[in-house]
């Protein structure tokens, strides 16, 4: 915990126990969790806070980089921890998303397009995983 305060801190953010425990949550589940999952995983330990604290929480740690919103899943957003440039494959069958590691990205470190300057880029395999085509 005491590496997620320096890192929130890090990111320019007011370091309080619901980003703390919001953070921590996010930074430990490599499964994207969207907003909801989030906040029903962390009303486990804290009852009190409620969904808006939650959301607006993400919502701060996205603006300041801590985490990034990935719209892959068309009915919710998911928050993911690693914010460094990487692709991801969403199975239509189970709605897990994973990341997509190694040479297979097809986005490299583009910096501008046509005088553009690129921000984010969000590259995503849509399909059906490998646990759900063995079913």
């Amino acid at each position: 915990m005491e590496g997620d305060f320096k890192k929130i801190r890090g990111f320019g953010l007011k370091v309080t126990p619901q980003r703390l425990a919001i953070f921590s949550l996010v930074k430990a589940d490599r499964t994207h969790p969207s907003a909801q999952e989030v906040y029903q995983e962390v009303a486990r330990k804290h009852p009190e806070m409620s969904f808006a604290t939650v959301y607006n929480t993400l919502s701060k740690l996205v603006e300041a980089g801590a985490v990034q919103e990935l719209n892959i899943d068309p009915d919710k957003k998911r928050f993911d921890p690693r914010t460094s440039l990487h692709d991801h494959f969403y199975c239509r069958v189970c709605g897990k998303v994973y990341d997509v590691d190694g040479d297979v990205s097809l986005a490299p470190n583009i910096k501008t397009i046509a005088g553009h300057r690129v921000e984010t880029v969000q590259l995503t395999f849509k399909g059906v995983c490998e646990a759900c085509s063995r079913k």
